[in-house]
């Protein structure tokens, strides 16, 4: 009941304060526009904020020679880790206030993102990143954000929150907040050509779980179930291409826009139990984040199907699959998600997981879930620990 009221209580708050989209730019060879972004904006000097994979792809100097191009200043902060961390942020920010820097290009996957627009809101707010915590806790405008997304699948580029680890506690935590959202968002798939695949289908499935969470949501409307569904639709005609071939510049291009559609979705309507249980995995073990919620999701789907067939059932008509009966159709849908996972090399387990963190991961899980995601199905603890025991290896 407590769930369902703070639910309720929300929902005019989503109507009446909607979330803004980044502008975006767009198309192979798109990020050769950032320079003319900046020189409008009268950004000066930019924080580049990335990880040192990318700088050894030559990626980051891509990047670097455009900027040297029109004698653009700039700083690179590279430590960029799976999970940033607390730490991680506060070593951010001291780089972007020593060089005096005025703006940050977010510039490659989650993480960066991530990392980056918890520099910015730390920046403009004067406070740790741990104070930052919850919604709506920096109101204030912060430091220009350009988002050029090096992986299809976070979203985050289109996202109203950054999720940061504490190591300490090891648990994640969410800052959301519409300042945070970046101004401009650059969706050039050249820079994805060439992804190995196992980070392709990892993070393409965490694109299709933002979409199938967002269309699941009791805040779903008109605008985002449409960006759902187009995600949803995308992710099954193109994710096995670029999995298969790296170098498909078209299934690229198509899998960057559905992660952007996937993420202004689920940034008005959250997420849920696949999202709930990865976000302990990968704090307690380290699973990185796509790969924790392709494992999850199947078992989520299965273990709510009742609570989610009329949806499951609309999902299936979306991508095909049909049915004599909306419970037929529903299942048809779990079915296709568990042959793409296949088709993907997912595996169906956590190898880390261990009986005895079962208990404390439903606690956490459901802690997150509770009063701020509207699934269709609250889980009791028993029945979360119960789905969870089902990641387990043989």
């Amino acid at each position: 009941m407590k769930h369902q009221l703070l639910v309720n209580l929300k929902k005019p708050f989503l109507k009446y304060f909607p979330t803004p989209k980044p502008e975006l730019i767009q198309g192979p060879g798109s990020l050769a526009q950032i320079t003319s972004v900046l020189e409008a904006e009268h950004i000066y000097k930019p924080l580049i904020v990335t990880d040192k994979d990318l700088i050894r792809l030559g990626l980051v100097n891509q990047l670097s020679e455009l900027l040297d191009s029109k004698h653009i200043s700039y700083e690179i902060f590279a430590q960029i880790t799976p999970d940033p961390s607390i730490t991680l942020v506060e070593q951010g920010l001291e780089v972007f206030k020593k060089n005096n820097c005025d703006g940050i290009i977010l510039f490659g996957g989650g993480s960066a993102m991530d990392c980056g627009k918890a520099i910015a809101a730390c920046a403009a707010t004067n406070k740790p990143v741990y104070k930052l915590e919850g919604l709506l806790k920096v109101l204030t405008k912060v430091p220009l954000m350009i988002a050029v997304p090096t992986t299809a699948g976070t979203g985050s580029e289109a996202t109203v929150a950054a999720v940061i680890s504490d190591k300490q506690t090891k648990r994640k935590f969410a800052i959301a907040d519409p300042f945070i959202l970046p101004k401009y968002a650059i969706l050039d798939a050249e820079l994805m050509l060439g992804l190995p695949p196992q980070i392709t289908a990892h993070t393409g499935i965490d694109a299709l779980t933002h979409g199938i969470e967002s269309y699941l949501s009791d805040y779903a409307s008109g605008f985002t179930r449409g960006m759902s569904t187009q995600a949803i639709k995308t992710v099954f005609t193109s994710l096995v291409k670029a999995f298969e071939d790296g170098q498909d510049l078209q299934a690229r291009s198509a899998m960057a826009v559905a992660s952007y559609q996937a993420g202004l979705a689920f940034t008005r309507t959250y997420v849920g139990y696949v999202h709930a249980i990865a976000h302990q995995l990968g704090a307690l073990y380290g699973v990185p984040h796509g790969l924790a919620n392709a494992v999850v999701l199947p078992k989520v789907l299965q273990f709510c199907v009742q609570a989610m067939t009329p949806r499951l059932a609309q999902l299936a008509e979306v991508i095909g699959v049909s049915g004599n009966s909306p419970e037929q159709k529903a299942l048809g849908f779990i079915s296709a998600v568990e042959q793409l996972l296949q088709q993907l090399a997912i595996p169906t387990c956590i190898e880390q997981l261990q009986i005895k963190d079962i208990t404390e991961i439903a606690q956490r899980a459901n802690a997150e879930v509770h009063g701020t995601y509207p699934v269709p199905q609250l889980l009791t603890q028993a029945e979360c620990e119960q789905l969870i025991s089902q990641l387990l290896p043989a």
